[in-house]
């Protein structure tokens, strides 16, 4: 007799249990191991760190409390390939793999760059014309939009709530099981059946969406002359990563870049620094691309994070840059110094989910980046 894989398996709280309070920080230290299906990539050679000591929390309380905090798990600040300070939790490492979730969205930036220098997509055509057979959801909203956190349809993205679209999302990203004797949906399948677009002027504030990543990936992948995993190793390759970038895989074995990405706190500020010093030389990122998503006017996140926008699938002050992402984590980058700050940490709250702390990481991470100057 078997039973259903028991970290895949959702109780009664709708919840596998992986990301239950209770095994959360496990499941967030393993994720690379505990998903349904993964791919894994080795960088063909490593940056490597220069090491360039600075108290950073001696300089500022806000960075020391972050790092007494519980959640903490890992941090590590880099200025180019010097490493400015690293720090770990008791049982954890700043070399250690740890899920970044939604920060993985920055590698839709990147696609998406390459895809426009191409010629391959346009900002202005509307989803159906790359997927014909997507639903009402996103047919007719245009790609930008989607890159912008601007659309608006029935998907829900709120953590609190148990039945959230989000939870059923999970299971095309290979992140938990269907119901017993359902089948996989595949990724296009979980896309084709968002409803519900309602056009308008783009909103104030930013309407987050991780299903807008999913058709993001679906274009990327109908479009693409180059398979999804080629470029992931190139990205992988341009970065330089010391251990393995890790990410998860839908059925159609497509990546999960909504938010299925394992890094370590130093190879996720290697990661960063991709979105640094800009050169229009570089592969990743397409500089043009970045440049016009730092400078322009972009859907705002909600208070008391207003300081930054959603611009081009990256957070954004016009200087720093950067995302967040589900649990705790958060990478932000200051373009014009060559600052990449990575925190990872695990919030154990039945949502995994505070808005308070992420505004305090959010905050105090401009802080070092202000501080290192």
């Amino acid at each position: 007799m078997r039973i259903p894989n028991p970290d895949l398996a959702v109780d009664d709280s709708n919840k596998q249990r992986w990301n239950r309070p209770a095994h959360r920080r496990h499941g967030f230290h393993n994720a690379h191991h505990l998903f349904r299906r993964t791919l894994m990539v080795r960088s063909r050679h490593v940056l490597p760190l220069v090491p360039s000591p600075i108290d950073l929390p001696g300089a500022l309380p806000e960075l020391r409390a972050l790092l007494d905090h519980p959640a903490f798990s890992a941090f590590c600040c880099l200025r180019g390939d010097a490493l400015i300070y690293e720090s770990a939790a008791q049982d954890f490492s700043p070399a250690a793999p740890h899920s970044i979730q939604s920060v993985t969205k920055l590698h839709i930036h990147l696609i998406f760059g390459r895809l426009l220098a191409q010629g391959l997509v346009s900002l202005d055509a509307p989803v159906s014309e790359y997927l014909p057979e997507i639903g009402s959801g996103y047919a007719d909203a245009p790609l930008g939009a989607l890159l912008d956190m601007a659309v608006r349809n029935d998907f829900s993205e709120d953590y609190s709530d148990p039945l959230s679209d989000c939870y059923t999302e999970e299971i095309a990203l290979g992140w938990r099981l269907p119901p017993e004797g359902a089948p996989e949906p595949s990724l296009a399948r979980f896309a084709a059946g968002i409803t519900g677009f309602r056009p308008g002027p783009p909103p104030a504030l930013a309407d987050y969406k991780s299903a807008n990543t999913d058709v993001l990936t679906l274009i990327a992948a109908a479009v693409s002359p180059v398979p999804l995993a080629r470029m992931v190793e190139e990205i992988a390759d341009a970065a330089g990563y010391e251990g393995a970038f890790h990410i998860s895989l839908s059925p159609e074995h497509l990546p999960a870049f909504s938010g299925g990405g394992c890094l370590s706190a130093r190879d996720l500020a290697r990661f960063g620094l991709l979105f640094a010093g800009i050169s229009d030389n570089a592969a990743y990122p397409n500089a043009q691309f970045l440049r016009a998503c730092l400078g322009r006017i972009a859907p705002r996140l909600a208070p008391p994070r207003d300081w930054l926008r959603y611009s081009g699938h990256l957070m954004t002050d016009g200087r720093l840059l950067g995302h967040a992402g589900y649990g705790g984590q958060f990478l932000l980058v200051d373009s014009e110094t060559g600052t990449s700050c990575a925190l990872l940490s695990v919030l154990e709250n039945d949502a995994g989910y505070d808005t308070d702390y992420m505004s305090q990481v959010a905050f105090c991470l401009k802080r070092v980046c202000e501080h290192l100057a």
